[in-house]
């Protein structure tokens, strides 16, 4: 009798240890009994808050879901826009569980399979939007619309798979590398033509400028020669002036001082060799000097 009560005991603690399970935080649970979604008494799926909790021993089954928000940022894709261009587009969606038993039976529980399936939707309303406006459009200002715009057909299309997108943001827009090689290319090529005439422009003016100073310097040159030439006809007249003043105070004076001057001229270098008549009148005053 005592075993048989010990047996009875152990059967409860065994069923009411597995009608217990756990909810850990920023998840939320639902339990499925014969495989289908445990609903409540107006036929809504229960979803079991974090925490402990409690359900049917052996019969029923635990499926723990992340009730937290998550982020979609995945590769880069491509759009055309209604000018028939070609678009790379950066994008990431905010987006949570909302309908847990939804969300599990169509997105299988699963969040890479659901992420999957809501890229699809996001995308497909992505295409829309830029195929329905032009390049200038899209990077000039509507933007913020066109995020709006594709954010309300996510969350349409979302819903049947119990999620809610919270926001559509657009990180980037650029062109494809074989587009944007191809602008940055004649971009260059432009630059190029620019920086061309410049430094032509450039070397025709400092062409001039040279040409400008040459002649000035060729100008100032002839007038600082004639300006040379003039003071020095005039020192010339003076200096001439003079001598005629002296010569004419005291000539035989003045003769002997120029003959002085031409002899230490003349006698300056001792390798100098000078042929003339003893007679001459160059030895005039060392003559009378030797007498």
């Amino acid at each position: 009798m005592k075993n048989f009560g010990l047996v009875i005991v152990v059967i409860l603690a065994m069923l009411s240890f597995s009608g217990l399970f756990v909810v850990p935080e920023g998840q939320k649970a639902i339990v499925l009994e014969f495989s289908k979604v445990k609903k409540d008494s107006e036929d809504n799926p229960v979803v079991y808050e974090p925490g402990l909790q409690f359900k049917m021993p052996f019969i029923s089954q635990v499926r723990k879901l992340d009730s937290r928000i998550q982020t979609l940022d995945g590769s880069p894709d491509r759009f055309v826009t209604s000018e028939k261009k070609d678009l790379i587009v950066d994008s990431y969606v905010k987006w949570r569980v909302k309908d847990f038993s939804k969300f599990y039976l169509r997105a299988r529980g699963d969040k890479q399979y659901a992420e999957t399936l809501l890229k699809q939707k996001v995308n497909n309303g992505l295409r829309t939007n830029f195929g329905s406006r032009t390049i200038r459009e899209i990077v000039s200002g509507e933007r913020s619309a066109l995020m709006e715009e594709a954010l309300s057909q996510a969350s349409e299309s979302a819903a049947e798979l119990g999620i809610e997108v919270l926001d559509v943001r657009v990180k980037k827009i650029n062109l494809p590398t074989e587009v944007s090689n191809s602008i940055f290319q004649r971009m260059r090529a432009e630059r190029s033509a620019v920086a061309k005439e410049h430094r032509s422009e450039g070397m025709e003016k400092a062409e001039e400028i040279r040409a400008d100073v040459d002649r000035r310097v060729t100008v100032m040159l002839a007038d600082a020669e004639r300006n040379a030439r003039s003071v020095r006809g005039e020192g010339d007249a003076l200096a001439a002036k003079i001598y005629a003043d002296a010569y004419n105070k005291d000539a035989e004076f003045y003769s002997f001082l120029r003959s002085l001057d031409a002899y230490k001229a003349t006698f300056k270098n001792k390798e100098d060799v000078m042929v003339l008549s003893p007679d001459s009148d160059f030895f005039k005053y060392m003559k009378q000097t030797g007498k």
